[in-house]
């Protein structure tokens, strides 16, 4: 057996002990948590609070690399390609005191891949978890799967003993308005335990006494009260004052303001996240349009039009204040399979898509509904407003629909929505994530924020066939292929690369991470 063995990047020997001064850190950004159940809403605020809680095999430093968290080695089988093996921590807790092991991990990862679970794409090609040993489990898979690991950084693990006893073995069906005991609650390993949660209001965690890093990380931060404040003008003067100690979405018309305010500083990175528009595609009519028994949208002609008439170098200059980066594709460019020339090939110009407009049978437009959070992303609804000029300028006339994110996603899960933005990021690394997602037809194992109902059968078989391909030079090639089709569809379109801007005081020590989901074991207080 041949294991690739990690080291975790903050070395031991640099390491503070724990508990060496009582700090409390007041976090807030726009939104909550949309629940505490680790598998149902596979959403950035979601699992940058379950982080804190609970922990994965894997997991992604603050510099994006992978390093151990709960198993402490991992490789393919050398038997059997098909296998992936991996050996757990051994001596780990749950904050109720019982014992992590083998059985705590076949039980989270065969949850996760249940109907419910917003994380089953990411377990797809699994066709087996086995406990083949107190602190070792096998994953096999459906061929051999080079990138197996990587998709477990945001796959939590519960204590299946807890999940029993508190009727949470079924993931909690999000999309249909119920609410469980696991939604609520919470009884993780990680560094960090829930104290009390008032959803959309206050979440307290205090340190866990007992974490098996206590001697690997800093662990300055003992105590975390989560405060969401979707006012932006709100947000700003709670950090301005001292209320709060570190926000993660500081307006971009507020950046100079904090970063020149004593004691307070932005920190800016690039995130692994794009912003994009999704448009229903497949349906022979639509209800949210002014055109009786036809779908314009279903025109790829149309679909061109509309990203044609987006001028994104508006939007950076004047609704993001030069913190965003145009794109043409819906992959960041931290991603395997994202290249140049597919991100620069977005383009305005209005002339030529009212042509197409006109070629389509739309030369007098038609009228249709944006669905958009205002919550969610920075400047989610100013983006929106500003694109809803846009569409104007080719006769397409938008009615501007934006809510909170608890209620804007479950219009894409429920496909009660024909028109609406969305964000991705891709804690994978590679497309094969964004495929599964939202390009793959919308199924039992896949496609479940693919909202646009593009499917294409073929295109389908190529994308499921990624997760065998261990020729890597091949893989990229079948990769840029499934590309080349989503971008001639135009399946969505794409706005732009998020910026981060991170504002803390100044004694807060921390980088910037791209996934923007801060784990404050690593955080230090000056």
């Amino acid at each position: 057996m041949k294991f690739k063995a990690m080291m975790l990047a903050t070395a031991a020997a640099a390491a503070m002990p724990m508990l060496a001064q009582a700090e409390t850190l007041h976090w807030a950004r726009a939104g909550d948590a949309l629940t505490l159940d680790p598998h149902a809403q596979n959403e950035g605020p979601t699992s940058a609070l379950a982080h804190q809680i609970m922990e994965t095999l894997v997991m992604r430093d603050h510099s994006g690399a992978m390093v151990p968290s709960l198993a402490t080695e991992w490789g393919p089988s050398a038997d059997n390609p098909n296998v992936w093996v991996f050996k757990l921590r051994e001596g780990v807790t749950f904050h109720d005191g019982a014992k992590f092991d083998s059985e705590d991990v076949k039980f989270s990862l065969d949850r996760a891949m249940t109907e419910d679970s917003d994380y089953k794409e990411l377990l797809a090609s699994v066709k087996e978890v086995r406990a083949t040993g107190e602190y070792e489990i096998e994953i096999e898979t459906n061929g051999p799967n080079p990138i197996m690991a990587n998709n477990l950084t945001n796959m939590f693990i519960l204590d299946k003993g807890w999940a029993e006893a508190n009727n949470a073995v079924k993931v909690q069906d999000y999309e249909g308005g119920e609410n469980t005991f696991a939604a609520k609650n919470a009884n993780g390993t990680g560094a960090y335990k829930l104290v009390s949660r008032e959803p959309d209001v206050k979440t307290v965690l205090a340190i866990n006494e007992n974490y098996w890093g206590k001697d690997e990380f800093p662990l300055e931060v003992t105590e975390i009260v989560y405060t969401p404040i979707q006012n932006a003008a709100t947000r700003v003067a709670a950090l301005l004052s001292g209320e709060v100690d570190f926000i993660q979405d500081v307006p971009v018309q507020d950046l100079s303001r904090v970063d020149s305010t004593d004691g307070l500083e932005v920190r800016t990175a690039p995130q692994n996240r794009v912003i994009f528009f999704g448009m229903n595609q497949a349906a022979e009519d639509i209800v949210n349009d002014d055109v009786d028994g036809i779908n314009p949208m279903s025109d790829v002609l149309v679909r061109k039009a509309m990203s044609m008439a987006i001028d994104r170098n508006a939007i950076m200059k004047v609704v993001m204040r030069g913190q965003s980066a145009p794109a043409g594709m819906i992959a960041p460019p931290f991603v395997n399979g994202w290249n140049t020339e597919m991100d620069g090939s977005s383009s305005t110009d209005v002339e030529k898509a009212k042509a197409l407009m006109a070629e389509a049978g739309y030369a007098d437009g038609f009228g249709i509904t944006l669905n958009c959070p205002n919550d969610r992303y920075v400047n989610d609804e100013k983006i929106c407003q500003a694109a809803v000029g846009m569409l104007a300028k080719i006769g397409v006339k938008v009615n501007l629909d934006a809510k909170p994110k608890a209620q804007h996603f479950p219009l894409l899960s429920n496909l009660e929505t024909d028109f609406y933005m969305l964000g991705w990021g891709v804690p994978t690394y590679d497309s094969e994530y964004i495929f599964n997602f939202l390009a793959h037809s919308k199924g039992e194992k896949y496609g479940s924020w693919n909202a646009t109902r593009f499917g294409n059968a073929d295109l389908d078989v190529k994308i499921e066939a990624l997760a065998g391909e261990t020729d890597l030079e091949k893989r990229n090639g079948m990769i840029n292929d499934i590309w080349q089709v989503v971008q001639d569809e135009q399946v969505y379109i794409p706005i732009h690369h998020q910026v981060l801007n991170w504002g803390m005081k100044t004694n807060v020590g921390t980088v910037v991470e791209p996934e923007d989901s801060p784990k404050f074991k690593y955080f230090t207080m000056k």
